[in-house]
């Protein structure tokens, strides 16, 4: 599934193919995609004659921003857009296409057709699921350490899963959590709240540098993530840890491990990031 880089990369690419441009209609071809509204004439309707004057991201979800409305996009397993001429046949699996005034044509495919699309007024969709409720953005500015200890607070959950809950922090998808907990010497299954200040410091310095080195080479293309020009993304290249079992560390040469947690498929370095459980504080009680 695309996680932030790979979105924002999308979002990066469309905003220089399609804002700008006037919807004259609307073709959904697999109903299912269409969340809201449930009537996909309507869908169409309320998009018809809407001009594209922004494109926003919000954790892994577009922001098709236009005059009255706002279509929020997620790509979900293998979700594309593409701009085409307006004649140019339709490539197997294109569900939903957007013609435009000037004669081209944005196209949404998605062979495992598990994205969705809803469209709410302007500023409603903020409000509304899938959009509410959702957690810190990693790459602004407001992501300070003390937000980031803040969203943590509390958690007695495993750090793994706790990163990838996007009502704490956005984004953040199996590849990138597993790079960040490397680069922060973090083993997976920690608890958050054993985490010490130090530790989450190095975790909130790991999470901006991997995303936002991700970001700068458009992203990772691991199975099948292009983005809206059919370019692959780079950052794969990069990863020291994430599809690496059973070879060597290139830090302390120990094999990498594979394992799961949270329901994840999950690469550890025993070396550089060890399991150790949070030592008691206490005294001993003295001898009577």
């Amino acid at each position: 599934m695309p996680e932030l880089p790979e979105v924002e990369t999308v979002r990066r690419t469309l905003h220089r193919l399609v804002v700008g441009k006037t919807i004259a209609h609307v073709d959904v071809r697999l109903a299912r995609i269409v969340q809201h509204p449930a009537d996909t004439q309507q869908f169409a309707f309320l998009l018809q004659g809407q001009t594209i004057r922004d494109m926003q991201r919000r954790g892994k979800f577009l922001r098709f921003v236009m005059d009255d409305v706002v279509l929020v996009s997620h790509l979900r397993m293998e979700g594309r857009y593409g701009v085409y001429d307006a004649g140019a046949p339709l490539e197997p699996h294109t569900h939903v296409v957007f013609g435009f005034t000037d004669g081209t044509e944005l196209r949404y495919k998605d062979v495992r057709q598990f994205g969705t699309m809803h469209v709410f007024p302007l500023g409603e969709d903020l409000r509304r699921a899938p959009l509410a409720g959702l957690g810190l953005e990693p790459l602004e500015e407001s992501f300070t350490f003390d937000a980031f200890r803040a969203a943590l607070k509390g958690k007695t959950g495993k750090i793994k899963p706790v990163l990838l809950n996007q009502a704490y922090i956005v984004g953040i998808g199996n590849i990138y959590v597993d790079e960040s907990l490397f680069l922060a010497g973090i083993h997976p299954e920690r608890t958050a709240a054993s985490l010490t200040r130090q530790e989450l410091g190095r975790l909130h310095e790991a999470i901006v540098r991997t995303l936002q080195a991700s970001v700068d080479v458009g992203g990772s293309s691991i199975k099948s993530y292009v983005n809206g020009q059919g370019e692959i993304g780079l950052f794969q290249h990069q990863l020291q840890i994430y599809g690496r079992e059973g070879e060597p560390c290139r830090v302390c040469g120990r094999t990498i491990e594979k394992s799961v947690v949270g329901g994840r498929g999950t690469h550890t370095c025993p070396g550089c990031q060890p399991l150790r459980k949070r030592i008691s504080r206490r005294r001993p009680k003295p001898d009577v």
